[in-house]
């Protein structure tokens, strides 16, 4: 689903002064915030944890979380890794200090929530972490579904943070909160003690994240993709994480690496460079596809010597990247239906198989 450009950045404009009138601040302000790039603002390094991994505020929540936020769906992965093979990298990476866990209901047709609750109920685990996961479901009665099978699999009493999955689709905000929408769900959770907090996910289209900031809800967090492509190129980073700052929501960055390692693989940006840019945004974590105790080891070592990149760092990565990211060839979650989910390309009644 590609986005009208004619009005593109009137649009975003216009949408994120009203996002951010909802929290109090005038629009005029608003429109200065989204002009101005996130590069002019750098990142103060934080304290860091037992295992040595910096740690950040999860926006306004109280909550400080590791900066490397292990994902549910390469964790889990039963094409690449037995379930022993899958629970020994969930727990070797708690006991390292990640204390931030993400999953989603559908993942591995919920086999990804089986393998991460298993492995967070030994030892003690499951209240080291903050748990995420993430709601299918668009109506109030298929969310709550969806919580009852997460909570059961997750082999927990409350989920920590609950996050509407792949808002992707322009009508996604409305279907959400409609009447009888998931969101009605959502709020009787937290009021219930069954989820602390609330929070939202995509990788489509900065438009339809701004749309969802108007919603009357105040976010704990929002997931979205953050790299060294995206300022170029229908960016979050420029349009989107203004108005989170803004509002003290916590942001939660995904594909880092492009999705499927592309950038690395592809570009021939190193791992190392790439990492430490998104590391270096105002970000609250960083959820990284982490599918082996190789890439574990990578990963660690390059979070726990983390030093912030400075201003001039970060431009000049930006301007080796212009050239080749123009065109969304590294980011095309954003342009295609590739990175879509089966269970929401059935829902707004695409065929389910990736073509």
């Amino acid at each position: 689903m590609t986005s009208p450009s004619p009005n593109r950045r009137d649009f975003l404009h216009a949408t994120a002064a009203g996002v951010a009138a909802a929290s109090m601040a005038g629009a005029a302000e608003a429109q200065q915030v989204v002009q101005q790039p996130v590069i002019q603002q750098p990142v103060v390094q934080q304290p860091v944890n037992a295992g040595g991994i910096p740690l950040r505020p999860l926006g306004k929540t109280g909550q400080m979380v590791s900066l490397l936020c292990l994902g549910g769906h390469a964790s889990t992965n039963p094409k690449k890794m037995s379930e022993a093979e899958s629970l020994k990298l969930i727990q070797r990476a708690v006991d390292e200090g990640i204390t931030f866990m993400d999953n989603c209901w559908d993942y591995h047709d919920g086999e990804a929530e089986e393998r991460m609750g298993k492995a967070l109920a030994e030892g003690g685990r499951r209240d080291k972490v903050l748990l995420m996961t993430k709601v299918c479901g668009r109506s109030a009665k298929e969310a709550q579904s969806n919580l009852e099978d997460s909570l059961r699999r997750l082999k927990t009493d409350r989920i920590d943070l609950w996050q509407f999955h792949e808002i992707v689709y322009d009508n996604d905000p409305d279907w959400i909160f409609a009447p009888d929408g998931a969101f009605q769900t959502g709020l009787k959770a937290v009021q219930e003690g069954k989820v602390r907090y609330l929070g939202f996910t995509g990788h489509k289209d900065p438009i339809i994240h701004l749309k969802m900031l108007t919603m009357p809800y105040d976010w704990a967090s929002v997931q979205m993709p953050l790299n060294v492509m995206d300022v170029h190129y229908r960016s979050f980073q420029r349009h989107v994480l203004p108005a989170l700052l803004q509002r003290q929501i916590g942001v939660l960055a995904m594909k880092s690496l492009g999705g499927n390692g592309s950038i690395v693989t592809k570009a021939g940006v190193p791992v190392e460079e790439a990492l430490r840019y998104v590391l270096s945004l105002p970000i609250s974590t960083l959820v990284s596809g982490i599918d082996s105790e190789k890439v574990l080891d990578q990963n660690l070592k390059i979070v726990r010597g983390f030093q912030p990149l400075n201003l001039q760092e970060r431009a000049a990565i930006e301007g080796r990247t212009l050239a080749m990211a123009g065109d969304g060839r590294f980011e095309l979650f954003k342009s295609s239906k590739m990175f879509d989910g089966p269970v929401h390309r059935k829902q707004h009644g695409f065929d389910t198989q990736v073509g």
